[in-house]
């Protein structure tokens, strides 16, 4: 006898109680009230949702009514770099404005605060007609979300995206309010926020103070902001409940074994191949000079970053028993979707994903060289291809648009292309160089993309040529070429031509990707009815850039059957630098050796919690629950890379800055009493 799938609802398969990036508009009250006897309001969700920022993709929060916000160091560190020159580098020496005539605007710096959530579902998946192919439906998505994201006159000011949830199971219609004047309050020194350099990212215990002030105005003026967190001077205490509201760019945990099996032996590997070529490339770079180093600094650190994180997601992939769960929790759904008649048009879904995902890497290759721009590695050519495609497109109704250029995304483009930001020739060149070798190597010399580009040159000489000639290093210009369409891009520059070259090859590796990733979508949607089925509401969305909720408690863990506290103090930084003899990237800031005395060494200075959170959580405030901030998370450990595809709490812990180390090194350190007092002003 077949029994109703809805009346057996279970339990997610191995759900750990703390895992979970859960939507605002479902957070997980049932779990918080059985677990934790804690039941948030409407208002102190709303509260932290509308606290929280996104910073240029990654996370921060509000900390005042003055438009006061905190995030990391390393969020801000390209940001910092721009800012920089040869006199005054402020990714090396950090920054302090005592009044707000010190402020530095931050060129090209975006935020952006989530104001409003909608679910359009219904009003998307409308759109595509039974019987429809895979590029049709794919067409008919695109056209309605673009109606969908037009701005509404009754909500001026606010900006609209609509997000794909469940690999297209959900659509929900996100409205922003954007901040585009933003400017430098505070940023300690790279060596104290980034201390124990690449050996001890993604390690613990660690000792960072990787924190940066920034602020929002409006119309000349600090902005005044209705919501924002009040500063918990005690911090977070040992097995306190806390929650981490910010931007997790991506996990893979609802992808089926075929898409994992095509990360784990396609995407990744090659991703990997490309971060380490390329971290080869800038260290090499960076230690002919100071000021190379200085160049070279916040991309070389970014690629670090990806190419550790990488290696921690494959170590996953290629763990027997991940993939072996992962199996596990697939043939459960097979098995629901087999046995419930109302289920029978997602029996093949895993099927048709597994020969979408075939497809997919046929394409792979040209996609990752062109489309991605793999083999055009310099900022000229991202703006050189951004002002060829936004002239075409903007020519287009907005339905027919590539996505990243429909009528809601035209103001961020404006204004990175209309910021300024230093451009070094000789770094430019190498790199391009560099990524034209290696298309080169991927195509052989004789295929007819190569031979284009290339033009009879070298892959130095044509680099060379492309970068001393154009004139895209300019805001200015970009600007200008932005504003004129089509017909300001007919004057000569070898970065535009680079651009124009591929561009009818770019978007025909483009399209067969997107199509499949389309009946990747409609084949998901019919597995999350599948989900919903099995468990019930009891499953979040895989992380995709946009806001989300975790939970979790400050505990620490054994590792080696050693005990790894959950916090760690100021006297652990000077005994960690002491014990590596000050050596590089061990040694100190100047400041933080003369004020030793004054530390009260006992103040926790980082601390590890079991919130579910991976990259893009950067600058995530960690609060109490009573809303207040006890922690700005900036890490995870070693054992936290795993959870782009499985969550755990076993040895893997989120890792950030207390609030009370915070207020102890503005205060003794830096001297930093006016901002000191601005964070405390509602706190007491």
């Amino acid at each position: 006898m077949l029994l109703l799938i809805p009346l057996l609802r279970v339990a997610s398969p191995e759900a750990k109680a703390e895992e979970g990036m859960w939507l605002y508009n479902r957070p997980p009250r049932t779990l918080l009230k059985e677990r934790y006897g804690f039941e948030p309001s409407p208002a102190w969700l709303e509260h932290l949702q509308k606290s929280s920022v996104n910073v240029g993709g990654a996370s921060g929060e509000f900390v005042s009514a003055d438009g006061l916000l905190l995030s990391n160091q390393h969020v801000a560190s390209r940001t910092l770099q721009r800012m920089s020159t040869p006199e005054h580098n402020y990714v090396r020496d950090g920054f302090y404005a005592r009044t707000l005539a010190e402020e530095k605007p931050c060129p090209g710096l975006e935020l952006k605060v989530l104001m409003e959530i909608e679910d359009v579902t219904e009003r998307v998946n409308a759109a595509v007609q039974p019987g429809m192919t895979d590029e049709a439906a794919f067409q008919a998505r695109r056209a309605v979300m673009a109606t969908l994201e037009q701005d509404s006159p009754e909500r001026p000011g606010l900006r609209s995206q609509v997000v794909t949830l469940y690999q297209g199971a959900e659509y929900h219609l996100y409205r922003f309010k954007r901040y585009t004047d933003v400017r430098l309050v505070f940023a300690p020194e790279e060596q104290i926020a980034f201390f124990g350099g690449d050996a001890d990212n993604f390690e613990y215990p660690r000792f960072d103070l990787d924190i940066t002030f920034l602020r929002a105005y409006e119309n000349g003026r600090p902005a005044r902001v209705e919501h924002f967190l009040k500063w918990s001077a005690a911090g977070a205490a040992e097995n306190e409940l806390v929650f981490v509201s910010g931007h997790p760019a991506r996990t893979e945990r609802l992808r089926t074994l075929a898409e994992l099996k095509h990360l784990r032996d396609v995407e990744y590997p090659r991703s990997l191949g490309k971060l380490k070529r390329t971290e080869v490339l800038l260290a090499a770079y960076a230690k002919r000079s100071g000021e190379n180093e200085r160049r070279a600094r916040a991309d070389l650190r970014g690629i670090q970053n990806g190419r550790k994180r990488r290696d921690g997601t494959l170590a996953g992939l290629l763990d027997p028993a991940v993939m072996a769960r992962k199996e596990a929790e697939e043939q459960r759904l097979r098995s629901a979707a087999a046995a419930d008649p109302a289920l029978s048009a997602a029996r093949d879904a895993w099927d048709r994903i597994a020969r979408a995902q075939e497809e997919i890497a046929r394409h792979s290759q040209i996609f990752d060289l062109l489309e991605s721009g793999s083999g055009f590695n310099t900022t000229l050519f991202t703006h050189a291809r951004r002002l060829v495609r936004a002239a075409a497109e903007r020519q287009k109704p907005d339905s027919e648009r590539l996505e990243e250029f429909r009528t809601s995304s035209l103001p961020s483009i404006e204004l990175s292309l209309a910021s300024a930001q230093p451009s070094y020739n000789d770094l430019e060149t190498l790199k391009l160089a560099d990524s034209l070798t290696y298309l080169v190597e991927q195509l052989g010399l004789q295929d007819p993309v190569c031979m284009k580009v290339l033009a009879g040159k070298s892959p130095l000489a044509r680099a060379t040529e492309c970068v001393s000639g154009t004139k895209l290093g300019s805001a200015a210009v970009r600007s200008q070429l932005f504003a004129g369409g089509e017909a300001a891009l007919t004057q000569a520059d070898p970065m535009l031509e680079l651009a124009r070259s591929v561009d009818a090859e770019a978007r025909a590796a483009r399209t067969p990707v997107e199509v499949q990733r389309e009946a990747i979508r409609q084949a998901h949607a019919q597995i999350g009815k599948v989900r919903y089925a099995l468990y019930g509401p009891t499953q979040y969305p895989d992380a995709s850039g946009t806001l989300r909720l975790s939970l979790g408690t400050v505990e620490g863990y054994r590792e080696n059957d050693v005990k790894v506290p959950c916090l760690t103090p100021f006297a652990g930084l000077y005994e960690r630098a002491a014990s590596q003899e000050f050596r590089p990237p061990f040694d100190l800031p100047r400041n933080w050796i003369k004020n030793r005395t004054k530390l009260r060494l006992s103040t926790p200075l980082n601390f590890v919690s079991t919130a579910d959170t991976i990259g893009g959580n950067s600058g995530s405030p960690v609060v109490n629950r009573q809303g207040e901030l006890v922690g700005v998370l900036f890490d995870g450990n070693i054992h936290s890379l795993v959870m782009d595809v499985q969550y755990s709490d076993d040895l893997a812990r989120s890792v950030s800055v207390h609030s009370s180390g915070i207020l102890e090194a503005l205060r003794k350190v830096y001297q930093a009493d006016s901002l000191v007092k601005e964070l405390l002003r509602r706190s007491q």
